[in-house]
């Protein structure tokens, strides 16, 4: 994940002062006599030499007619070192906010290569916050703090604000690899009408055309592996008023599970406003409004009602209705258990399972 360019970035810098002192030592003249023939005051000229006063393009022009050193060369030594400097500063300020960083995962960051090894506390920070796209702490928070987003979460856990940022982050890298047509809702609706044709295949080998048959229709689908202290299972967002995302993080890697998540983001995008924000308790009116919708375009409620008064919960008779109904057994599973027809031990070995790589 982490892709730097490794551009050799020296700790020091010569200070044009100093190379102006040696330049006045081999000529041979002192610094007065320098400032009588550039025209200039004696003061700018100490000024200079001690650092206090830049080499302005105006003087380096003077100084190259005097000195025979070219005025490129005197404004590169001005650049490096004021760049030098001001990376110093920085490097204080990023140390003495070190604290702000280590909220977030950074060691699992590091060795699943999403930011590389760091030199020390402030290069730690300052990776930090190129992975997460800004200047600053300040426009990091915020840039947090405006996040629209919906998801689902489990309310036996919690998930860390920090470690849900990080992972929030590596979904948009994602998403901004994914070419998107601009969303459009009549064809997204088709869309998930076929994606639900893909049900009954293993969630690894369909991820590829559900991210391809999404992209059609304005909406990038990726799937992230969790990240430090995480128990949601999904988000849907709007990354822009023409491009949504539905990020998910496999958490019970069980298909039933992947499934209903997919539909009830897929119904967020479908009938919520494109301004979501946090859905922070299960039992939301909107929450509850994409499990019902997500529910109902997996198994019909009144074909379920069917199944469940015909009272017959055996392998067989699920493995005909999925058949029938052109889903995933394990689906059919998941809703029966949820429903309390079925223990959370009965038949799970109808459920697939997902394994994340290496």
């Amino acid at each position: 994940m982490a892709q730097e360019q490794h551009i050799f970035e020296p700790d020091y810098a010569v200070r044009p002062g100093a190379f102006l002192e040696e330049s006045l030592e081999a000529m041979g003249i002192s610094a007065r006599e320098l400032a009588r023939r550039c025209g200039r005051s004696a003061k700018l000229i100490v000024e200079i030499l001690s650092g206090k006063a830049p080499v302005e393009p105006e003087t380096a022009l003077q100084f190259e007619k005097v000195t025979d050193v070219s005025a490129a060369i005197w404004l590169n030594l001005e650049s490096e070192y004021r760049l030098h400097l001001a990376r110093q500063s920085e490097d204080r300020k990023l140390s003495d906010s070190f604290a702000w960083a280590r909220e977030f995962p950074l060691r699992e960051m590091q060795e699943r290569g999403i930011i590389e090894q760091s030199k020390d506390n402030a290069d730690t920070v300052r990776k930090l916050l190129k992975f997460f796209g800004v200047a600053g702490i300040d426009a990091c928070e915020a840039s947090f703090a405006s996040y629209s987003i919906a998801f689902r979460h489990s309310p036996s856990f919690q998930t860390d604000n920090k470690s849900l940022y990080s992972w929030l982050r590596l979904g948009e890298i994602q998403a901004e690899a994914i070419v998107c047509k601009d969303y459009d809702r009549a064809t997204f609706l088709k869309s998930l009408s076929k994606i639900r044709t893909l049900t009954s295949k293993s969630v690894d080998e369909v991820l590829p055309e559900i991210e391809s048959i999404c992209a059609r229709a304005g909406v990038a689908f990726v799937l992230t592996r969790p990240i430090g202290k995480m128990s949601l299972s999904g988000i849907s967002r709007w990354l822009s008023p023409r491009k949504a995302l539905i990020q998910q993080t496999m958490r019970h890697k069980a298909n039933d599970h992947f499934w209903f998540t997919f539909f009830h983001e897929a119904a967020h995008i479908i009938l919520h406003s494109r301004k979501m924000v946090f859905v922070v308790k299960p039992d939301t009116a909107d929450e509850d409004e994409a499990n019902k919708w997500a529910a109902e375009f997996l198994i019909p409620a009144a074909e379920l009602a069917k199944f469940v008064r015909a009272g017959d919960f055996s392998e067989e008779a699920v493995l005909d209705f999925a058949g029938v109904q052109g889903i995933a057994a394990g689906i059919v599973v998941g809703q029966l258990q949820k429903r309390d027809h079925l223990t959370y031990r009965q038949l799970n070995h109808l459920k697939q399972r997902f394994e994340w790589g290496e």
